[in-house]
């Protein structure tokens, strides 16, 4: 398996290497659609800014395709070719929040062809907490790149096959989303049923950095993953999933992701959901 992470003292070395990587700056959160204003605040210097909305994903497709769909092929190569994506080069992808959003760049571009894409563990606060510098404003406008994007190196799950599938089925959204407890974004509450729950947030330490490999390879067995498992992950709209997607790699699991995950499923009024009083396995 590809790295995963990145070291914010690696990543400055390599940024002043005769191939630097190309930064992504993926600041978005569900709820806070200030992500520019964000990065014009404090960003990596070099690092263009990725809007997660538009960019990474196509327009909300409802039950045909969930909140956040992944992109078209040739809309996202644009995207990249536009970022200054080249064939076979680095690519570093970081938010200020865990990586919970710039993990589905991550996913994203890996499932595209890129080879080499790793998130900043810890994200723009590693960078700070190392001492390096930041830049504000816009930034500069990247040169043209020339990658050539081939799909599908990533495993999928559509929702027919997340219905009749034996796979471990990891709803990594926050326990009370889970239980049905709220819904804040969705048209119902509650998981699909099967799903056991594995939230996003438990992979990640006090201080925002990926826990051990071995710390969460004992997270997911708690939740019947295994080395040898068929796993796959859902959340809300495929964003936080694509960190649980990673955090399974990083414990030595190949997962597959539903990119259009409960927001998808729940508007399907044919889908069966269930709801759950039962606290989820510690994590």
């Amino acid at each position: 398996m590809a790295d995963v992470l990145v070291t914010a003292t690696d990543l400055a070395e390599l940024m002043l290497s005769p191939t630097p990587p190309v930064i992504l700056d993926v600041r978005w959160q569900l709820g806070d659609d200030d992500g520019r204003q964000h990065y014009r605040d404090g960003h990596l210097p070099g690092a263009i800014y990725v809007d997660l909305d538009s960019e990474l994903a196509a327009p909300p497709a409802g039950a045909a395709g969930g909140r956040h769909p992944l992109p078209a092929v040739d809309d996202l190569q644009a995207a990249a070719r536009r970022w200054g994506i080249d064939d076979d080069v680095t690519v570093v992808v970081y938010d200020d929040y865990g990586n919970l959003a710039a993990a589905r760049a991550w996913w994203l571009l890996r499932w595209a062809g890129i080879t080499d894409v790793r998130m900043l563990d810890g994200g723009l606060g590693a960078w700070r907490a190392a001492g390096l510098r930041t830049a504000q404003g816009d930034g500069g406008i990247a040169r043209a790149g020339s990658v050539t994007l081939r799909p599908g190196q990533l495993p999928v799950a559509d929702i027919d096959e997340v219905a009749d599938s034996t796979a471990v089925l990891l709803d990594v959204r926050a326990a009370e989303r889970y239980r049905g407890e709220v819904e804040p974004v969705d048209p119902r509450a509650g998981h699909i049923p099967g799903a056991r729950n594995a939230p996003t947030t438990a992979n990640l330490d006090a201080d925002g950095y990926f826990r051990p490999a071995g710390e969460l390879r004992k997270l997911f067995s708690e939740v019947g993953v295994d080395e040898g498992s068929d796993v796959i992950a859902y959340c809300g709209s495929g964003i936080n999933a694509a960190h649980a997607v990673a955090a399974l790699e990083i414990a030595g699991v190949r997962a597959r992701l539903f990119p259009g995950s409960f927001s998808q499923w729940s508007s399907d009024p044919d889908r069966p959901v269930e709801t759950s009083t039962e606290t989820p396995p510690a994590g």
